[in-house]
């Protein structure tokens, strides 16, 4: 039987990098095959997750990533935000990222990319600069200079029911990617 960190790996990585952001019909695949496992594994503290470098990498998938794709455009599509960068930080701190391939380093990154606080923005922007990838530290960048310059996302406001700050209802839809 195949544990739910080998089903969520293979599943991720089985995946080409254009289906990770750019397929639409990826979406209900994933809320079929991983919505009652994030549902049931959401409850869990971040320690519970950092058995191995698989575990806190597919843990990160789950809680970061999966939540994006099952809930596109709703609430709860950041509801487990806190989890994964919980996570993707311990397992940093205990070098299981040095021991990943630069694909799987990307993902346990995403956190402090997907973060409204200023300093995990600050520590994406030392993650992918060292990661050499200049596709991936384009984007971290774009995330860094928007919670720089707001503070938070504002394209997320509406899906998270927030009003709108001046400053960004002057500078319009602040999507750069």
């Amino acid at each position: 039987m195949q544990s739910w960190t080998d089903e969520v790996l293979d599943f991720w990585f089985g995946l080409t990098p254009e289906q990770w952001w750019r397929d639409d019909d990826l979406d209900s695949v994933i809320r079929e095959r991983f919505g009652e496992l994030w549902e049931e594994q959401r409850t869990q503290p971040a320690s519970s997750f950092l058995g191995s470098p698989r575990e806190a990498l597919a843990a990160v998938i789950l809680f970061d990533q999966f939540p994006r794709n099952m809930f596109r455009d709703h609430a709860d599509s950041f509801a487990t935000d806190h989890l994964g960068l919980a996570i993707a930080k311990a397992a940093i701190e205990r070098g299981y990222d040095e021991a990943m391939s630069e694909a799987e380093r990307g993902l346990l990154y995403m956190p402090f990319q997907h973060s409204e606080d200023l300093d995990d923005q600050r520590r994406s922007l030392g993650l992918f600069t060292a990661l050499g990838d200049e596709d991936q530290l384009r984007y971290a960048k774009l995330h860094h200079d928007v919670i720089e310059r707001f503070g938070r996302f504002p394209h997320r406001n509406a899906t998270l029911g927030r009003a709108p700050r001046p400053a960004e209802v002057a500078a319009g839809e602040v999507v750069p990617w």
